[in-house]
């Protein structure tokens, strides 16, 4: 039985994973939503990846699934327990000293004239689009500004799932920016950005077979 800490994106409630970590209970895995300090002003990468640490306590075979700008916390983690897996859903990559505020001008990011409903829950369902916007919180920015803290990314092995329908994170540029930054071939599934409430059960499959 492995362990899926599960580490959401910006401004997200862990809520957004719970059908995702159902269906990993369902295939025999422990699964641990994690909820990061988005909202508190203090607190920045570093603070987050200590709310992963001490959401995972004593468990061990570790997976970390990491969620668009949860890609800035999730190799800081392989950094501080052990690790057996790093699953990039969809996510952010930082390179060594760059604050995460710089990410965008930095990979050229394509500008989107999409509104935020449309770039975010473009295949989820009305009902679950509403509901995980209650569940939104406010991002600080305090974590924008400060440069990544590692010097290279943790000799962990590392899988990057891409989501072809993704409106926010769109395919042909991450592509891109996963062979720049990691040098490798992303794995590639249907779905947008929030695809754990879209197809969380093909989610689920995605990253168990990962264990293999």
């Amino acid at each position: 039985m492995a362990t899926f800490v599960l580490i959401p994106g910006g401004g997200c409630d862990p809520w957004y994973w719970t059908f995702l970590a159902d269906e990993l209970t369902r295939r025999g895995h422990d699964a641990v939503p994690v909820d990061l300090p988005c909202d508190d002003d203090t607190a920045g990468f570093e603070q987050y990846a200590s709310a992963v640490v001490d959401a995972a306590g004593e468990r061990s075979d570790l997976v970390v699934v990491a969620h668009s700008l949860g890609g800035f916390t999730g190799p800081l983690v392989c950094e501080r327990v052990p690790v057996r897996l790093l699953v990039l859903l969809t996510a952010m990559i930082p390179v060594p000293g760059e604050p995460a505020g710089d990410w965008w001008a930095n990979t050229g990011y394509p500008a989107n004239d999409g509104d935020f409903n449309t770039l975010f829950y473009n295949d989820v369902p009305e009902d679950l689009a509403a509901e995980c916007e209650r569940h939104s919180r406010d991002q600080s920015a305090t974590p924008m500004e400060a440069p990544w803290p590692l010097a290279a990314w943790p000799g962990v092995p590392t899988r990057f799932l891409l989501c072809r329908d993704d409106l926010f994170f769109p395919p042909t540029f991450m592509r891109r920016v996963v062979h720049d930054r990691l040098g490798i071939v992303p794995q590639e599934m249907p779905g947008g950005h929030m695809v754990m409430l879209s197809r969380p059960a093909e989610l689920a499959d995605r990253i168990v077979a990962y264990l293999d």
